[in-house]
């Protein structure tokens, strides 16, 4: 107001003397009580805005003696105002240290400084209880906040925090459940929820949440799929060994929901693949086969697509695996495939150019496994044996771990479901239970004869150019995937034993209980 008043009078001052320079400066004449003044009119103008400017000053300077007691209360008031908020500030930092009993003492502070934030001080004094260890200070500061509507799903999640720490499931579950019904974008209790469902092996109730949060917006619709992909999966894989035949059909339901959802997901591919192929399906479960090829290649799924038929030659099973390689050709296990398809036709010179074509990659005891194959079906055993050597002290293949010793792909147990489906919603990757346990996998690696003599069998076929590599299921296959002649008997000298028909093996057969 004071430079208001500054401005107009100089501007009124300007004015007045430009009006007298002109040769105008007028008459001004006073009479009062006896008294009479005679001026100019700009001596008079000039005088009156002085004496206005005045009158403005001391009323201001007035003014502000008489507001100096409220200046100072706002001033003190002020400097509580930041003392509280640095009070805070400091305490959650202490929290976020872990230094319990610096935040205590801070949110001690803060309650007497920061008057105005009573919820901040409320959240600082629970967490400080909780950092300094004190779960029945924390307990009762979250049962505080549970009285204000603001504050309550702020509470619940502290109080199921707090009973998560004393191992009390069940009542963390319980504050879960009211927090999930309390707000509809609340995330943590939804998570809690399923994660509850999971470890229980709920899947059916697990797949209500996953719908529950689709609606609220709780998650991305992808992340939503995914999650229903691999629970339908797990669904089919607890009913798939039942003799119900209602859950049977379940079985087979989910499974095939789980494919048509999420193609690449190889665990509900192939098992939705194999109950149709065991209720006849086959053309049905090709098809699944060839479109989660064309989205994720994984070795159970050719496993799975060489099985759907047992009664063909193996140049026409080489033939309908080559084509299921062409579906997406430019992928690392469509060019394996290629080389298993020349092994399994009987073509050596063929499974020789196939692996050539290989992407260059750190060595694997599967690839290892492989080239000694490749090189064994082209009459060159030292370099086979080489392979093998190598592949002994080489790393297992995640993908391959999948299958178990005897070929049986995804035998997942409970807990194995219920990681794969959280790691699977989240980022759309397998995880591999099996290898991170480091459990046995099914063979890489080929058992090769101990010796070679003209008159073996192996040996007189690869000279005539016969087929060198059954079938895969052919009852005299080895551990290693292909025919290696057994030993001569020390007496005859002749071939042993062939292993009979019962011992057959089926690469893509039904899960089991992980070990």
């Amino acid at each position: 107001m004071i430079r208001a008043a500054i401005v107009f009078f100089l501007v009124a001052a300007l004015a007045v003397a430009v009006v007298a320079l002109t040769g105008e400066p007028g008459a001004a004449n006073l009479d009062w009580v006896g008294w009479r003044v005679e001026m100019t009119a700009a001596a008079a103008a000039l005088l009156t805005l002085f004496t206005a400017l005045l009158a403005t000053v001391l009323w201001r300077a007035l003014l502000w003696v008489i507001e100096a007691p409220k200046r100072a209360a706002r001033a003190r008031a002020e400097a509580k105002r930041k003392q509280g908020v640095e009070a805070l500030s400091r305490g959650f930092l202490a929290v976020a240290a872990g230094d319990g009993s610096e935040a205590r003492r801070l949110a001690q502070k803060a309650s007497e400084l920061a008057e105005d934030a009573p919820a901040l001080v409320r959240v600082l004094a629970a967490q400080a209880a909780e950092a300094a260890g004190d779960h029945v200070a924390a307990r009762q500061a979250y049962n505080a906040m549970l009285g204000f509507p603001e504050m309550r799903l702020a509470g619940l999640r502290g109080l199921m925090q707090t009973a998560l720490a004393e191992g009390d499931k069940a009542l963390a579950l319980r504050h879960a459940e009211t927090a999930y019904g309390l707000a509809r974008t609340a995330r943590w209790a939804w998570r809690a929820l399923l994660e509850a469902r999971l470890e229980a092996g709920d899947w059916k109730a697990a797949l209500a949440l996953v719908q529950g949060a689709l609606e609220r917006k709780i998650v991305p619709p992808l992340v939503a799929e995914r999650a229903r992909a691999a629970l339908l999966a797990a669904s089919a894989a607890g009913l798939e060994e039942s003799d119900d035949p209602k859950a049977q059909a379940q079985a087979v339901d989910f499974a095939t929901q789980a494919a048509k959802l999420k193609p690449e997901f190889a665990p509900g591919v192939v098992m939705a693949a194999r109950l149709q192929a065991a209720d006849g399906k086959i053309a049905k479960a090709g098809t699944l086969i060839e479109g989660a090829w064309k989205q994720a290649p994984h070795p159970a799924l050719w496993l799975a697509y060489r099985d759907l038929k047992t009664s063909e030659t193996p140049k026409l099973r080489a033939a309908r695996l080559a084509g299921l390689a062409n579906l997406k050709p430019e992928a690392r296990e469509s060019r394996l495939l290629k080389v298993e398809s020349a092994l399994i036709s009987g073509d050596p010179v063929a499974a020789r150019a196939a692996a050539r074509l290989l992407p260059e990659e750190p060595l694997t005891a599967r690839i290892a496994g492989l080239m000694a194959r490749v090189a064994y079906a082209n009459g060159e055993a030292d370099e086979a044996r080489a392979w093998v050597a190598r592949g002994a002290a080489a790393p297992q293949e995640p993908d391959w771990s999948d299958l178990d010793p005897e070929g049986r792909a995804f035998a997942y147990a409970r807990d194995d479901w219920a990681r794969l489906t959280v790691s699977y919603a989240e980022t759309g990757e397998l995880i591999h239970p099996r290898f991170e346990r480091r459990e046995r996998s099914m063979s890489e690696l080929p058992q090769l004869p101990s010796a070679y003599v003209e008159s073996t069998p192996f040996v007189r076929a690869a000279e005539a150019g016969g087929v060198l590599m059954p079938i895969p299921d052919d009852p005299g296959i080895g551990p290693g995937g292909f025919d290696a002649v057994p030993p001569p008997e020390p007496e005859t000298g002749g071939p042993g034993p062939r292993r009979n028909a019962g011992s057959r093996r089926r690469l893509a057969s039904g899960p089991r209980a992980a070990k």
